[in-house]
């Protein structure tokens, strides 16, 4: 039995979403995924990975968990009817003119913004001829304004281009589109959660722009055979009946929305206490990380991780917990280097809060010198020459 269509919800057909509590495995991304929508002001998420490893499913799985939102009805900055913060120029004209705004209940978008797209088409456009000739700002609505109080999500993020990137991450961490043509002006909001996606194999972004997303996760294929089975089946199970799946599994579907709806609603009450701040800052000035975007994206993420758990202690493993999401893309690429940029800041991590782990680690580099000193000696050809014979 379908479920009946309450007064002022809208009724847009929606192809459904593989569920978010059924993806198997991939720990950190899903992890890193719900911290954003806890806190959208992490700054959003950078997922890396081969192909076929989940990541435009988990994201948008992931949208499926979002609450209804209060919207206006028939505005398409998904205003809201009571924050002035969170509308569009039309809705805000009204509502400071005194009039009380009609709301209607809609799905959070979630908008996936295509390679082949300008920047018109991201940002909206000003009809100028209209403008000049009725004395209206004629603003036709881009993504970022569908986008609005959602999720804007970019695959293959690392294809698009630089520049229109870069428009996107400027809105992302404004909260504010701004369009100007020929001395005509418009803003609106675009509060959103920034989510990209790529195959590092296809290329790179620029340090500059990996900055400015929070957090940064690499995933891989699956090799767990139990995960990868269960995966496996529960993909052939949807795919054969979308509904009877989603009905199966809703009941995991609601109790994780209210657990990041309860998360919300604990996050500002919950504090970072001094020495975990101090030793934030440490890392990410040890780990040479540029700028302070590093050290409030952990401070930001730790809370998140702390009000998804229902707590309100922050503590030294939580902070262990995200660091290295938060960090792994802001260090400084060497080539050259074995170690990749996860595995360095975990260490760093360890070695400042585990003594136990810096003594483990003193002795193995003694035991490594003591069996090179040993191989070289016993490689030594008997007679050989040892150099001049020192003075007595």
């Amino acid at each position: 039995m379908k479920k009946p269509i309450a007064a002022g919800e809208r009724t847009t057909k929606k192809q459904l979403a593989f569920p978010f509590v059924r993806i198997q495995g991939q720990e950190e991304m899903k992890l890193a995924l719900l911290l954003n929508v806890i806190d959208p002001n992490i700054g959003g998420v950078l997922i890396m990975g081969d192909r076929g490893t989940a990541k435009s499913v988990a994201v948008r799985a992931v949208a499926d968990l979002l609450p209804q939102l209060d919207v206006v009805e028939g505005d398409p900055f998904n205003s809201s009817p009571t924050d002035p913060k969170l509308m569009g120029p039309d809705a805000l004209a009204r509502f400071r003119a005194g009039e009380k705004l009609p709301a209607i209940k809609a799905r959070t978008p979630l908008i996936e913004l295509p390679l082949g797209a300008t920047e018109d088409r991201i940002c909206g456009t000003i009809d100028i001829e209209k403008a000049l000739t009725e004395g209206v700002k004629a603003f036709e609505p881009g993504l970022l304004a569908r986008a609005n109080r959602g999720i804007l999500y970019v695959d293959e993020v690392n294809l698009l281009d630089d520049g229109l990137v870069d428009v996107v991450l400027d809105s992302s961490a404004s909260g504010v589109n701004t369009v100007e043509r020929e001395g005509i002006s418009i803003a609106h909001p675009a509060k959103f959660i920034m989510i990209g996606s790529g195959n590092p194999a296809e290329g790179e972004l620029r340090p500059q722009l990996l900055d400015r997303f929070g957090m940064s996760v690499n995933v891989r294929t699956l090799m767990d055979v139990q995960q990868r089975t269960q995966l496996v089946l529960d993909r052939i199970a949807f795919a054969a009946d979308p509904d009877a799946f989603m009905e199966s599994v809703r009941p995991e579907q609601e109790a994780l929305t209210a657990k990041l709806v309860a998360a919300r609603e604990l996050l500002p009450k919950i504090k970072v206490p001094r020495p975990l701040q101090l030793l934030i800052s440490d890392m990410c000035s040890r780990l040479n990380v540029d700028g302070l975007r590093g050290d409030l994206v952990v401070n930001r993420a730790v809370k998140a991780l702390v009000a998804y758990e229902g707590r309100t202690q922050v503590t030294q493993e939580d902070v262990g917990r995200v660091i290295s999401g938060c960090l792994n893309h802001r260090l400084r690429k060497d080539p050259l280097d074995p170690i990749d940029s996860g595995t360095k800041v975990a260490i760093l991590f360890k070695r400042l809060t585990d003594p136990e782990f810096v003594k483990r680690e003193e002795e193995a580099k003694k035991k490594q010198e003591a069996a090179a000193a040993e191989a070289a000696k016993a490689n030594k050809k008997a007679g050989a020459w040892g150099g001049l014979p020192g003075r007595r």
